[in-house]
């Protein structure tokens, strides 16, 4: 039995090393972003930021959209660090992204005039954490999250899809979250803003993907940003103790694996052993990434459908434990 199991783990090892190297020999080369016209949602900080960073280094005209204006300029100040020649623009855009669909229509339709360019590539990084139980989270905090994290995304969403469509090429990328793949203690309507983007970005790639538009679904593990920070004063210690399992990441290098699954056409971008895991157990019915990467994640699904059983196993053990230390309610 143990010599049976040792084989198939072999055999199963000879597998992915072949993937592996065969997916790295035919990877596709990046889509070229010099000259175009790259927004980025949520710019002025975190994941926003260094995707506008990274868009920059490669040539690409920048506009960064948020809310507060001083905050955009000092980072726009610190984007031009990054010009790769002297044409290149770079704009800084103030806009309520979920205030409603007509308010962002105008601004976008302004960014466009603004830059003189189409938008070749729509970055949403805009979104917002209130963590805490299902019942103890506001409803208030709930629907403001809706607001931020869906219909943020939506909208300028909606506004660039039919004129990429109509172009026959253009670059969609929606962040998510690793709680679009499963819910997580002290995350519910964290995780329900997240799970309808990945509802939407999948929508979107059956949609658009034959008129030439790609989309692209970011799904970041915790990363070192001022976001992060204030998610930080609202988590319970469950949530605490299961999500620091993971580590904590640098925004330059989400953003920089970001930008490079976007531009080579991935569906999914993950960073780290833990997310790219987490994107194998819960592929289901996503779109097909090529076929040795498919390949790839049907030779691992069965084994780490075990590995999920573990994983969940610890983390009930978590709530377990910190229930025992809370004191009983009378």
């Amino acid at each position: 039995m143990a010599l049976d199991l040792v084989s198939y783990l072999l055999i199963v090892l000879v597998v992915v090393l072949h993937v592996v190297v065969l997916g790295f020999v035919l990877r596709k080369r990046p889509k070229s972003i010099a000259g175009k016209h790259v927004v980025v949602t949520g710019g002025s900080s975190g994941i926003g930021l260094w995707t506008a960073i990274h868009c920059f280094k490669r040539g690409a005209n920048v506009t960064i959209v948020a809310r507060n204006m001083q905050i955009l300029s000092k980072a726009k100040e610190v984007i031009e660090k990054s010009r790769v020649n002297d044409e290149q623009k770079i704009h800084i855009k103030s806009l309520d992204l979920a205030k409603s669909y007509d308010v962002v229509e105008a601004g976008m339709k302004e960014i466009e005039d603004e830059m003189k360019l189409p938008i070749y590539m729509l970055v949403n990084c805009a979104g917002l954490a209130v963590c805490g139980l299902v019942e103890e989270v506001s409803v208030q905090d709930a629907k403001f999250m809706m607001d931020v994290n869906y219909y943020g995304t939506y909208y300028p969403t909606r506004y660039v899809l039919p004129k990429m469509k109509a172009a026959g090429q253009g670059i969609i990328v929606i962040t998510s979250s690793q709680a679009a793949l499963l819910g997580i203690y002290g995350y519910g309507p964290y995780a329900a803003t997240k799970f309808a983007l990945r509802g939407l970005a999948e929508t979107i790639h059956m949609e658009a993907s034959q008129a030439g538009v790609d989309v692209t679904l970011a799904l970041p593990c915790d990363t070192d940003t001022p976001g992060f920070e204030r998610e930080e004063k609202t988590k319970p210690q469950e949530t605490k103790l299961i999500s620091s399992s993971g580590g904590l990441v640098q925004p330059s290098v989400v953003a920089e694996r970001l930008v490079d699954d976007a531009l080579t056409g991935s569906f999914f971008s993950v960073y780290g052993l833990e997310s790219w895991i987490l994107s194998i157990l819960c592929v289901g019915m996503a779109p097909w990434s090529g076929f040795y990467l498919n390949m790839l994640q049907i030779v691992l699904l069965s084994p780490l459908r075990l590995v999920s059983f573990f994983i969940r196993r610890n983390f009930n053990s978590i709530i377990r434990d910190c229930a025992k230390a809370k004191p009983k309610k009378d």
